[in-house]
This record gives structure tokens, sequence and C-alpha cells, in this order.
């Protein structure tokens, strides 16, 4: 289980570049109803980053979405699931965090 405060909100990373909002939420939401959806693009070019936030609408949803999708193939990657850090969920006016 992850070292991470439990929150509404993970980390989803690991993504294959070509993956779409739409085929994550369609794996995500098989722990429960999905709020909010993010993956990250680079500002300069526009390609994805690889990674993004999605949010849960409570944190039992997001606890499972840690234990059952963390590892989980999609597009030939495993998917990283964690709970996300404070100050990097990526919700709106937010870029993910980072540099």
């Amino acid at each position: 289980m992850s070292s991470r405060q439990p929150c509404s909100t993970v980390f989803v990373g690991n993504i294959f570049y070509e993956v779409t909002e739409d085929m994550l939420k369609n794996v995500l939401s098989e722990v429960g109803p999905v709020k909010s959806l993010r993956l990250v693009f680079d500002r300069d070019t526009g390609k994805p980053k690889g990674f993004g936030f999605c949010e849960f609408y409570d944190v039992m949803t997001a606890e499972s979405a840690v234990r059952n999708i963390n590892g989980r193939e999609l597009s030939g990657r495993m998917l990283r699931v964690d709970f996300a850090d404070e100050g990097t969920k990526g919700g709106p006016g937010g870029d993910g965090g980072g540099s």
C-alpha cells in the first residue's frame, strides 16, 4: 500500500503517449465514478508527458484505484497509480507541479 496520505486524487504515471483521456477514464472508472481526469501535456510541444491526475468523488474510491489499478497494463505499459501530493493534484489552474 502507498506511503502517501490518502486523498481523493491520484497520480497516474507511465502512461503510453497514445493513450487518450477516454481510454484512461474507462480503466479508472472500473473502481468507481471519476469526478475529473487530466493528462499533462508539455507547454512547448503540446505532446503528452506520460502522466496525469484523476479525481474521484471520495477517498475510498481513490484507495481502490491505488490497490487495484497500480501495475495494470494499458497499451503495453504498467500504470503507476498513487495518491497525489498536496499541491500537485493538477486541479483547475494548476500545472500538475514540477518545473
